[in-house]
């Protein structure tokens, strides 16, 4: 399946800080690094989505439609949930995923309000 630029850079983000923190442990435990990349949803991920919650409303213009584009791509990143925009809101109340989200706000901030409105934008005409 072809991933959209949506996909790409919130895959970006998070993938970026994986890689730091897994070159940081090897380079401290002195091993080879071997990348192979997964199927599995990560945590990391949803927490990246759920951010999208949180900054695109300010950031579109037609609100209802990025409404529509962010239940589309949460759907598809659970496809296994009846409501997957309610169940990333109840993850996002979990103590153990505090963490993850305070990463993801932090990497949301730190790509600004350009990157973070082009991809606010995408939502509000996505369609996988």
């Amino acid at each position: 399946m072809k991933l959209s630029r949506l996909k790409s850079f919130s895959l970006g983000l998070v993938t970026m800080s994986i890689m730091a923190a897994s070159v940081t442990h090897a380079a401290q435990k002195d091993e080879n690094i071997e990348v192979t990349p997964t199927q599995e949803i990560t945590q990391q991920e949803l927490a990246a989505i759920y951010v999208l919650s949180e900054v695109c409303p300010k950031l579109v213009k037609d609100e209802t439609q990025f409404e529509q584009g962010y239940a589309k791509l949460a759907q598809e990143y659970l496809p296994n949930e009846k409501n997957a925009v309610s169940a990333l809101s109840k993850l996002s109340k979990e103590r153990k995923f505090k963490s993850i989200l305070t990463e993801a706000r932090n990497d949301a901030k730190k790509a600004g309000d350009t990157k973070n409105t082009a991809i606010c934008q995408e939502l509000v005409t996505y369609n996988p």
